[in-house]
């Protein structure tokens, strides 16, 4: 137990609080995407992947929840695994729903076994996933979308979601993460929630329109006040209280962005 509280995981950080950890083992190392391990009186303890621990076997002979995380532990020769089944935040279904009524695709990418990454994505209505990822395939298929044209939106927080998070365009990690996930995230959000993913990019969208129409009013003001002035017809104070009055309507346009905020929250 203290060795998975050694871990940044969330299924190790489960494992750690159902067992009453408290505190971490001295010393312990994480491998992104494999576990975590740590030498004590002379004997190397390993939590995380069955392959990292040497525990393949024991994986194909226990009967295991197929919808389940499988965690392996071992000390020494000795080794173990460890069922764990994990749900899916309260939010969700929701969240996703809200999603692709924007038109955003939205794909898994996971390093958890093949049953428990389906079993989301049913639950999900998300037709796009993986399973069995690691870091450096995540990071592939971003770089394979961004190669399509598509801006990318990682929201991750695990370590091993790092790298990934770096190659989006934009990531997302909520305040439980791991700490190198969320100093790599361009965005750390609070709660259990999934609801400030929405909530970023409807206020992001509107941000832009708002970018896109406070162009468009500050080309069309000069189109109009410039000819005037360089007329003559007006008189200098006045065209400089013209020119100050392009940039008001701007500044009352952007605070519109505050209310659009309000609202999303």
């Amino acid at each position: 137990s203290r060795l998975a509280l050694s871990s940044h995981h969330p299924v190790a950080a489960a494992i750690a609080q159902a067992a009453g950890a408290r505190s971490p083992v001295v010393g312990a190392v994480e491998e992104p995407g494999q576990g975590v391990r740590a030498t004590v009186d002379g004997v190397e303890l390993r939590l995380g992947r069955p392959s990292f621990c040497g525990a393949e076997a024991l994986v194909g002979r226990a009967l295991v929840d197929p919808e389940a995380s499988i965690v392996a532990f071992s000390k020494g020769s000795e080794s173990f695994i460890l069922s764990v089944r994990q749900g899916l935040r309260p939010d969700a279904q929701t969240v996703i729903a809200a999603l692709k009524a924007r038109n955003i695709g939205i794909e898994i990418l996971s390093g958890d076994r093949e049953p428990a990454v389906m079993a989301a994505a049913h639950a999900l209505d998300i037709p796009e996933w993986r399973a069995g990822v690691t870091p450096a395939d995540k990071i592939a298929r971003i770089e394979e979308l961004k190669r399509r044209g598509a801006k990318v939106l990682m929201v991750g927080d695990g370590m091993n979601d790092a790298p990934s998070l770096a190659a989006a365009h934009v990531s997302m990690s909520p305040i439980s993460a791991a700490h190198l996930s969320q100093a790599t995230a361009d965005l750390v959000f609070l709660g259990r929630p999934l609801a400030p993913v929405v909530a970023a990019i409807d206020a992001s969208r509107k941000a832009l329109h708002l970018m896109r129409q406070n162009l468009w009013l500050a080309i069309g003001y000069n189109v109009l006040a410039v000819p005037v002035a360089i007329s003559g017809v007006v008189t200098p104070l006045i065209a400089a209280a013209a020119m100050s009055g392009s940039s008001i309507l701007v500044m009352l346009n952007s605070l519109r962005a505050r209310t659009a905020s309000r609202e999303i929250v």
